[in-house]
Parts: structure tokens; C-alpha cells; sequence
């Protein structure tokens, strides 16, 4: 499968918005967004071209893509999940990718960056419903529980973790018990209690042409 392994910082630029895809960087000064820097091969003084309805849109299903650090194909098959349920289709995406078992992994503070979070549970740290759970893109539900494995090495990083994500305020959806290292999911999100700052619409009217 397939992985971005180009400068995460870049992304961030050229979507002129933080991504969150370097973990505690993102939250200090260095951040490539906070000092200012353009988008990638923007020229200094040169005039910005005006933009299709169609470049407004493709922005936006990049940018979305992005902050959840998924390739074209996967986002596509979770459009279509969403697409074949009852609803907005365009809030139940964003239900779906928040749902992610990597995504509350990193919500919860266990992994400073959903990179990480995807590799801590391919790596086997993490357990669901007390039961092995390795597959990132593994969807949880409403009472799902979620734990570190009871293993020193797992513990220890994601203590430490947690520790230094204080910061980051926990979704309102979120339960977390730090001392046992096990979070909760208390209800499905609803659209104002998911982060991204995006118009999921666009993307919406992108994938229905």
C-alpha cells in the first residue's frame, strides 16, 4: 500500500492550514504554517491565478484527505460508505473517518500524529473490546473500549504520550482513564464536535460529478 513520504510540513503549506502531521511540532512556533512560509513553489510577489469551482472543491477533498493521512483510493471507498447510508453524506463521511481506529488512538493522546497511530496499532499495542485489533481502518462503534496492550514497552510510550498531549483538549465524545490507559468512545460525533475546519460539502459536489 501506498504512503505519503514527502516533507509533512509541504502538505501543510499547500494547504495553507495545520494538518497536525508532526505531532507536538505542530502546537509550537516551528510550525511551517505559524512562521508564515507560502505554499510550495509560490513565487514572491507573484500574482495568485484565479480559481475553478473545480480547483475550490479538489482543494478541499485534498485537504480533508490529508489531515486524516489517507491515500485517494482509500478516501474514495469511505465517500462511497457514506454516499450509501441514510443522512447527510457529507457529515457521515466525516463520522466515518473520525471513527477510524487509528483517528481515536490519536484523539485519545495514545500517539502524538495519526502516522504513528497507524503504526502503533499495525504493531500490535493497541487492544478493542479486549480483543487483538490491528487493521487502522478498522471502524468503532458507540461503547467501543479501547486499551494499550499490558505490555511494558506499549505502556511506556503510551504514557509519555499522553503525558505530553495534555494540551490537546479530548473530544467531547471521548472518554479517556489515563491511569488504566483506556478510552471509551461515548457516542458517535456529531458535526460540531468534529474538528476539521473544512466545507465537506465541496467534496460532496466534487465526487457527485
Amino acid at each position: 500500500m501506498g504512503r505519503e513520504t514527502g516533507a509533512k510540513c509541504r502538505l501543510c503549506r499547500r494547504e495553507a492550514m495545520k494538518l497536525f502531521l508532526k505531532g507536538r511540532r505542530c502546537y509550537t512556533s516551528k510550525c511551517a504554517i505559524e512562521t508564515g512560509r507560502p505554499a510550495p513553489g509560490v513565487t514572491a510577489g507573484r500574482r495568485p491565478r484565479k480559481t475553478s469551482d473545480y480547483g475550490v472543491q479538489l482543494r478541499e477533498k485534498q485537504r480533508l484527505r490529508r489531515f486524516y493521512g489517507l491515500r485517494e483510493g482509500q478516501f474514495r471507498r469511505f465517500f462511497d460508505r457514506a454516499a450509501a447510508r441514510r443522512g447527510v453524506t457529507g457529515e457521515t463521511l466525516l463520522q466515518l473517518l473520525e471513527l477510524r481506529l487509528d483517528n481515536i488512538v490519536y484523539r485519545l493522546g495514545f500517539a502524538p500524529s495519526r502516522a504513528a497511530a497507524r503504526q502503533l496499532v499495525r504493531h500490535n499495542h493497541v487492544r478493542v473490546n479486549d480483543r487483538k485489533a490491528t487493521v487502522p481502518s478498522m471502524t468503532l462503534k458507540e461503547g467501543s473500549v479501547i486499551t494499550v496492550r499490558d505490555k511494558a514497552n506499549s505502556r511506556e510510550y503510551c504514557t509519555l504520550s499522553v503525558e505530553a498531549t495534555d494540551a490537546c483538549a479530548l473530544t467531547e465524545w471521548l472518554a479517556l482513564d489515563k491511569e488504566k490507559l483506556q478510552g471509551t468512545v461515548l457516542h458517535v460525533p456529531s458535526r460540531d464536535e468534529i474538528a476539521p475546519a473544512m466545507n465537506e460539502q465541496l467534496v460532496v459536489e466534487l465526487y457527485s460529478k
